[in-house]
C-alpha cells in the first residue's frame, strides 16, 4: 500500500490499528477493544509471514475470538476486582450509623432506626436496650429489620 511517497507494508497498518485500539481501550471498560488490537497483532504477524488478505483475516478473527474466550475471562476476574464495586441500596446500609427514633428493645419488640433519609425496624445485635437519640451502627440487614450496634463517639 503506498501512502504518499512511503510505501507501507500490511503488517505496519495492522500494527497501528492495534496501538490506536490499546489506546482506546485505556478510556473504556470491558476488555472489548483490546481483544480486537489482540486480533490485529495477529493479522500483523500473518501478513509480515506473508500471508495474503483471506490469511490476514482469519489470524485477525482468530485473535479476536480467542481473546475475547480466553483472555478476557481472565483479565475481568483478576483486574477488575469486588472491592471497587459501589455498595448501593439496601447494601449500603451497613457499616452506616443510624439514629434511634423508637426506642430499641428486643424484650419488648419495638426500635426504630432513621439511617440515609428512612426509617427502618431494629433490633439490637447483643440485646442491648437503646434510647431514642442514641447513634447506633447498622451491623446487618435482614427484609426490613436492622440489626444495630452501640455507635463509638
Amino acid at each position: 500500500m503506498a501512502l504518499g511517497m512511503m510505501e507501507i507494508e500490511w503488517w505496519q497498518v495492522w500494527l497501528i490499528v492495534a496501538i490506536l485500539l490499546f489506546i482506546v481501550e485505556i478510556f473504556t471498560s470491558g476488555f472489548f477493544a483490546a481483544c480486537v488490537a489482540i486480533g490485529a497483532v495477529l493479522a500483523a504477524v500473518a501478513a509480515a509471514c506473508g500471508l495474503g488478505p483471506a490469511g490476514q483475516l482469519i489470524f485477525l478473527a482468530v485473535g479476536i475470538l480467542g481473546s475475547f474466550f480466553l483472555v478476557r475471562p481472565f483479565v475481568l476476574k483478576y483486574l477488575h476486582r469486588k472491592e471497587r464495586q459501589v455498595l448501593t441500596n439496601v447494601d449500603a446500609l451497613v457499616g452506616q450509623v443510624a439514629r434511634v427514633t423508637v426506642k430499641v428493645d428486643n424484650a419488648s419488640g419495638q426500635g426504630r432506626v432513621f439511617v440515609n433519609g428512612d426509617d427502618w425496624r431494629a433490633v439490637s445485635a447483643d440485646g442491648s436496650v437503646f434510647g431514642e437519640g442514641e447513634r447506633v451502627r447498622v451491623l446487618k440487614v435482614d427484609s426490613t429489620i436492622l440489626t444495630v450496634e452501640k455507635a463509638e463517639a
